[in-house]
Parts: structure tokens; C-alpha cells; sequence
């Protein structure tokens, strides 16, 4: 597949309290449920990890790290749809099973229904994998990532397998770029809705890999509501390379 290019000059970004009110507008006041966006942010982080893996993932070993947020059930919802399209999917938690709840337990209980392997941090080694897709801590980030999350990550640094980060790289803070001890160094970062400001910061790119942002069907009038002009950054794709500086 082919992702349209953009320079990073030209691209509106928003901060972390800024994505947090467009959220807040599209469930409460748009009525444009969590399901509906975290199914779209699956299918788009799908789509590239299938573009990173050669076009097809029939075969492939693709290991989903998720957090028990919205950001983990992103990354649920991605692994159910690569389990459909013939990769070979496993899945390791960083909480145990019950402690999941709302969407994120849905899309959990999906996987788990389809028999896809899933097992709970603590993991003596990660599966092997020829993409592991980082889903555990997303732009709500509240100080450096701890207990299973920080371990999880340490893990998937030290694999030397490529990363595909959801929305951020976790341990990454969104709105400054500074990146917390430890942070994912991803391969691609695929970000949702709009760049977070911190994704762009020079200093970040060490952490966020090649960039690239998704569209999850925020109307333009929901960024504009928060201070931000999107322009037509969607207009030939719903998925768009960004060339950093």
C-alpha cells in the first residue's frame, strides 16, 4: 500500500488536553461511540503493520502488547482483525484478564472467543514475532511507565524486533516528546485522530520512528472547537505518511 507524504511544517497537531476534549465531544456530544473509533484505529493500525510485513500477513507472527486502556483495546481490536487475515497472533497483557473492563474487556473477550493465545504479564520471554505491536500505555500517560508496563517494554526493546507503536510509543509524553525511563523506541508510530505536538518535537523522533497518522472519522468542526485548523489532511487517504524534519 502506498501512504501519501506530507511535511511535518504543514501538519496541525494537538496536545494531550486538546485529543482529550475532542473525545470527550465525539462520545458525549456527537454520540460517535468508543467502539466505532477504536474499531477504525484497529483496522488502520492493521493495515499498516500488514505494509510493514510485505502486503500479507497470512503466516506472519505478529505479538500484540496491550494495556487495559483504551489505547490497549485499540490494539485488541487490531490483533482480532490480523488473526482474520491469516497472521499468526498472540497476545500478552500487562494486567490479567478480570482487570480489564468496558471496551477494552469486549474486544479482549472477542479474542479470546476466536481462540487467539493470550496470556497475562508477568512473561519470563515475549513470543517470538516478526512485528510486535505496542499497545499498552497511550497520550493519558500519567508519569513514567511502572510495574508490568515498564517490563513489558524493557522486553520489547531489547527483542530487536520491529515495532509498530499505536497512537505513541508508550512511556512518551505526547504533548512535550520527552520521552520517560523507559519509553518504546517504535519503528513506526502510527498516531490516531491528529499528531500529538510532543510526536513532532525533533528530539522525539529517536522514540516515534517514521510517523504516520490515521484518520478515526473526527469531523473537521470537532478540531476547530479546540483551537485547530485540520486542513485537508485526509483528503487522499485515510492513512498519511508524515516526513519529519
Amino acid at each position: 500500500m502506498v501512504f501519501a507524504g506530507r511535511l511535518s511544517a504543514g501538519v496541525p497537531a494537538v496536545t494531550t488536553d486538546q485529543m482529550r476534549e475532542v473525545d470527550r465531544i465525539m462520545v458525549e456530544e456527537l454520540g460517535i461511540s468508543l467502539v466505532q473509533m477504536m474499531e477504525n484505529a484497529g483496522r488502520s493500525l492493521a493495515v499498516v503493520a500488514r505494509d510493514m510485513l510485505g502486503g500479507t500477513v497470512r503466516g506472519r507472527r505478529v505479538l500484540v502488547l496491550a494495556g487495559r486502556g483504551n489505547n490497549g483495546g485499540g490494539g485488541l481490536a487490531a490483533a482480532r482483525r490480523l488473526a482474520v487475515w491469516g497472521a499468526q497472533v498472540s497476545v500478552v497483557l500487562s494486567d490479567a484478564p478480570e482487570r480489564f473492563a468496558g471496551v477494552p474487556q469486549q474486544q479482549l473477550r472477542a479474542l479470546q472467543a476466536m481462540g487467539v493465545p493470550v496470556q497475562a504479564s508477568p512473561v519470563a520471554k515475549l513470543p517470538e514475532a516478526d512485528l510486535i505491536l505496542d499497545a499498552l500505555l497511550g497520550y493519558g500517560l500519567d508519569g513514567p511507565p511502572r510495574g508490568e508496563y515498564a517490563t513489558l517494554i524493557r522486553q520489547a526493546n531489547a527483542s530487536c524486533v520491529r515495532i509498530l507503536a499505536n497512537d505513541t510509543p508508550s512511556g512518551l509524553d505526547t504533548t512535550t516528546g520527552r520521552p520517560l525511563e523507559p519509553a518504546i523506541r517504535a519503528t513506526v508510530t502510527l498516531t490516531l485522530a491528529l499528531p500529538k505536538t510532543g510526536l513532532l518535537q525533533p528530539g522525539a523522533a529517536r522514540w516515534v520512528g517514521e510517523l504516520m497518522v490515521a484518520d478515526i472519522s473526527v469531523p473537521p468542526s470537532v478540531y476547530r472547537r479546540v483551537g485547530v485548523d485540520p486542513g485537508e489532511l485526509f483528503a487522499h487517504g485515510d492513512i498519511e505518511r508524515i516526513e519529519q524534519r
